[in-house]
């Protein structure tokens, strides 16, 4: 690939990217920014992370030592990060929920960031606005056709992930599909009840 393609390319991501933060009413501090256009340009020519089973790519990390335990725990942290965001009807898929995703994408963003490297204080802020970065991958599925009703989350993941992780986007795209904006006022009635005897 020539260097004027991989401008174009980064440049088409980062458009995007833009697109989706507007779109989500969010805005990523340019590090973040960057390190997500650049974790999608990586990985959008490798069909191989599909097979891949993260929590036992997890804990056999754990096991490793110094630039092979960073490199292994990096990988897993963007495909998580990639699969909560861009392929969260995967999760159905396989039986698990999208938190799956998330609980150990932020894992392995944090133990990256324990790590004594340039990359630290990035890998840190990346664990603690996950759930932001995987919104603003979410909020890509409708840049080019807002009503589109081809969402990247049914109903039912869609509240899943939204009671798990809190994402914001997730809880747009239910209330889009269900056609009603007292999800909230509702979720929290039903949890009311379930916790009063």
């Amino acid at each position: 690939m020539s260097i004027n393609e991989q401008s174009g390319i980064t440049a088409q991501w980062y458009a995007l990217i833009t697109d989706a933060q507007s779109a989500n009413g969010i805005q990523l501090d340019t590090p973040l920014e960057s390190y997500l256009v650049h974790t999608l340009i990586h990985y959008t020519q490798r069909p191989e992370i599909a097979a891949r089973i993260f929590a036992i790519d997890y804990m056999l990390a754990q096991h490793e030592q110094g630039q092979i335990r960073s490199t292994q725990l990096r990988e897993l942290a963007d495909q998580c990060l990639l699969y909560a965001g861009l392929f969260p009807q995967y999760a159905r898929q396989r039986h698990v929920r999208v938190s799956y995703y998330v609980n150990i994408g932020r894992s392995a963003y944090s133990d990256l960031a324990a790590g004594e490297h340039d990359w630290s204080e990035v890998f840190a802020e990346i664990s603690e606005q996950f759930v932001t970065l995987m919104d603003t991958l979410l909020a890509i599925h409708q840049i080019d056709d807002p009503q589109n009703p081809d969402y990247p989350l049914d109903p039912l993941l869609a509240l899943q992930t939204w009671q798990d992780t809190q994402s914001q986007q997730a809880l747009k795209i239910l209330q889009q599909q269900t056609g009603t904006r007292n999800i909230v006022d509702s979720s929290s009635c039903s949890a009311n009840k379930t916790t009063k005897h």
